[in-house]
């Protein structure tokens, strides 16, 4: 396991998500986490939190998982989920033992919590990260297979500060990777086109820096949409932006 000035210190430095959380799953395994879920939004809305495939995730569940609790839907009814949407930092799910014996949870939610134990995630922390606008949203959870709530808990005790600030500065890393949901990922040329519109250039300006015809400009600019699932583009130079996918480094 890294220090934690060697972990900040490669976070600092990392140049794709994939590497980033490979290193990442295993920083927090050596504090008894061994299942973790990361998940970000940009379009979240009083009563949405946007399309799915929109978001970033990044996680090491198996796919069956992933399936029920995602595809599903089931992640929108989660009570750590709900908590995490109106406050930052970080909590033990002891909150959640706290609503059953209560009484408190709603039918939804009580399926949320039979889905999660079924698979054997009933134990861990949510860390609810800052937002930086009111359509944006990032959350961790960090479950364990192998430990009690009540371990968790007195290594949350002894080293929570350093794992809180690992999470907040390996999201912090996350938002300016480039990442692009399943099927989502635009051309070299589609980014190319959007990059030109993103600097106010038309298309017949376009089809001169490029090369191509306007038919040809316009074609691009067309797939780019459809890519992105949106309808126009200055809505796919927005979201392109958002997720890092345009003016990026050439490998």
């Amino acid at each position: 396991m890294m220090t934690l000035t060697q972990y900040l210190n490669f976070l600092s430095y990392v140049k794709t998500l994939e590497e980033l959380w490979a290193s990442h799953t295993e920083q927090m395994m050596q504090f008894g986490f061994d299942r973790l879920l990361y998940g970000h939004t940009q379009y979240r809305t009083q009563t949405s939190l946007g399309d799915p495939e929109d978001f970033v995730i990044l996680t090491n569940h198996c796919q069956e998982y992933m399936d029920g609790f995602l595809r599903d839907g089931l992640y929108f009814h989660a009570p750590m989920l709900k908590w995490a949407l109106n406050h930052e930092g970080a909590a033990s799910w002891n909150m959640i033992r706290d609503m059953m014996s209560s009484g408190a949870m709603t039918d939804q939610e009580r399926k949320v919590y039979d889905f999660n134990r079924s698979n054997g995630i009933s134990v861990g922390y949510t860390i609810s990260f800052t937002s930086v606008s009111v359509r944006s949203k990032g959350a961790i959870s960090l479950a364990s297979l192998t430990r009690s709530q009540e371990e968790l808990d007195q290594i949350w005790a002894k080293h929570g500060d350093d794992i809180l600030l690992m999470n907040n500065v390996a999201h912090l890393k996350i938002l300016t990777l480039p990442y692009h949901p399943p099927n989502r990922a635009l051309t070299k040329r589609q980014r190319e086109a959007l990059e030109w519109v993103g600097d106010g250039k038309t298309t017949q300006d376009i089809a001169l820096l490029m090369g191509l015809t306007t038919a040809t400009v316009e074609k691009h600019l067309r797939l780019a949409r459809e890519a992105l699932s949106v309808e126009t583009t200055a809505q796919a130079v927005l979201k392109a932006s958002l997720q890092n996918q345009m003016f990026v480094m050439e490998g």
